[in-house]
């Protein structure tokens, strides 16, 4: 079996995939997810880890291979070890470096992250060219791909929970509230008043970025993935697919293109 890791700023999300003929098979046998928290020792995200695999009735040592993306640079370390010690093997960690065939005309390769760089590879080998992937998480970030194939860069906007975490902190008397669609849009008390400013706010955010995308290069599939995906896409039409696991499905196939070139 291969194990595919996504370390997020806020979740760390675990894709468990089988193999038939030393061939990893797409689409995970299973998922799950783990907070991520900063000055966690390798011995505690062990725990977690392996009661996961236990409480779902894998098998550990059956895992053959371990591949990351990792946006939090502090952990790679502590999850290497971890890897090391619960796997015994070597972690591949998904870079700019090694991002299979994907071809950057972005200004810098490295400030691209290797979340952002899985999902750009698997919505080109799933659609072609002509791809946006946004990607709701944290952060929501924006990924194009151009008709020849090329990543060509995209936009960071803060993600939805973040939103609304950042208008309760900076604000005396504004409560922290869930973010969700709203009966109407004009709210009648302060809740219900953060909430349509919230989402239908944060609406008009993606679709005003979707239409600039649009008027700069020819978009085929736009498709969203990450763990709020759902949140707000009854309201956005131009969002015809949605992928939960694009970003494992990414690594999976960053780990294959590299695993192959080392085999030859």
């Amino acid at each position: 079996m291969f194990l595919a890791l996504d370390i997020g700023n806020t979740n760390t999300t675990v894709g468990l995939f089988d193999d038939e003929n030393g061939k990893v098979l797409p689409n995970p046998l299973k998922v799950w997810r783990m907070s991520t928290i900063n000055g966690q020792t390798s011995d505690e995200y062990a725990t977690m880890l392996m009661n996961m695999f236990f409480c779902l009735g894998y098998d550990a040592k059956k895992i053959s291979n371990v591949a990351v993306a990792s946006v939090v640079p502090s952990l790679n370390s502590v999850f290497e070890e971890l890897i090391k010690r619960c796997f015994n093997k070597k972690t591949f960690f998904v870079s700019y470096k090694n991002s299979g065939d994907l071809i950057f005309a972005t200004g810098n390769p490295k400030e691209a992250g290797a979340d952002r760089i899985a999902d750009v590879v698997a919505a080109y080998s799933i659609y072609g060219g002509g791809c946006v992937v946004i990607d709701f998480g944290t952060a929501t970030t924006f990924d194009c791909i151009d008709l020849k194939g090329r990543y060509v860069g995209g936009m960071i906007a803060p993600g939805p929970v973040i939103s609304a975490q950042a208008l309760s902190l900076k604000t005396a008397q504004l409560p922290q509230v869930e973010m969700k669609k709203p009966f109407k849009s004009i709210g009648t008390t302060t809740v219900e008043c953060i909430q349509s400013g919230l989402y239908f706010g944060y609406v008009g955010l993606v679709k005003e970025l979707i239409s600039r995308i649009k008027k700069e290069i020819k978009v085929n599939h736009i498709i969203a993935t990450g763990g709020l995906a759902g949140l707000i896409l009854s309201e956005i039409k131009e969002i015809k697919v949605i992928l939960p696991n694009l970003t494992l499905e990414g690594i999976r196939i960053i780990w294959e293109k590299n695993n192959r070139r080392v085999q030859k």
